[in-house]
């Protein structure tokens, strides 16, 4: 499989006159983010997590090829922390897995003031489905120890590794399947990233990971549209690296918006 190369949502006002022309209605923005991508994070259920009917909906609507991963509900990360994972765990599965074959990784983004856990981290890993693909982005450097990389390789989940101005987590490959998130980049407009960092991620996941391994890349820096740009940009890197992409906007449809 390529490197499955998306966005951290798709509902942005401000992307309106960049990666989506003016005219466009907002019901359409779905279908023409999917002609466009292959693959995008629903952010927003971290928040409010969307129907079972919300998730049919986008399973009849997108395209065959199209995977969606999901980002875990904040009562499970930040309320409870963790702990009696269970319910949350099986509410989250029960309404996503309307996606059918669409559903991709089940991303769980940790608060920064959440340190280490192990014991609470196994028990929310064991509460999902065997199948399941979850991915794990640590905020607090006391998780950085080799028994939560040991925990994770256990599991078959990822260490979602993540960067803001750089790498904000230690390279690991726990798992025969990677996810990644960019936060913020150094260059200009705020948040975008430069050739040069987007071209140091690309060569990164070709040693962590053969080209035949799932590799999931979400761009959350969606400030002055940098995100469907930088994914523009980061396809060619990928390329360069040796990997295979999956499609992204052309280089006239991903222009930075003027907001």
């Amino acid at each position: 499989m390529p490197v499955l190369i998306g966005t951290s949502g798709w509902h942005y006002k401000h992307w309106r006159g960049g990666l989506y022309p003016a005219p466009l209605p907002v019901r359409e923005w779905l279908t023409y983010y999917a002609e466009r991508f292959a693959t995008v994070e629903i952010n927003n259920a971290f928040y409010r997590l969307p129907e079972a009917s919300s998730f049919a909906n986008w399973a009849v609507s997108l395209p065959e090829d199209f995977v969606v991963a999901v980002k875990a509900s904040r009562y499970l990360t930040h309320v409870r922390r963790l702990h009696e994972p269970e319910e949350p765990v099986h509410r989250l599965m029960e309404r996503a897995s309307s996606l059918g074959a669409k559903l991709g990784p089940v991303l769980l983004q940790l608060p920064p003031s959440l340190r280490l856990d192990a014991d609470g981290l196994a028990a929310a890993l064991a509460a999902f489905p065997r199948q399941s693909r979850v991915a794990v982005e640590f905020r607090h450097p006391s998780w950085f120890v080799p028994p939560v990389r040991a925990l994770l390789e256990r599991a078959g989940a990822a260490c979602c590794l993540a960067d803001r101005a750089g790498p904000t987590t230690p390279l690991w490959r726990t798992s025969d399947w990677g996810y990644v998130r960019f936060h913020h980049g150094r260059s200009r407009p705020p948040s975008c990233y430069g050739q040069d960092a987007l071209d140091s991620w690309g060569r990164r996941l070709a040693e962590l990971w053969p080209s035949t391994a799932d590799v999931f890349a979400y761009f959350n820096n969606d400030g002055y549209g940098c995100a469907p740009r930088d994914s523009h940009r980061f396809a060619a890197s990928v390329t360069r690296a040796g990997l295979s992409p999956t499609r992204v906007p052309s280089a006239r449809e991903a222009q930075l918006s003027s907001h």
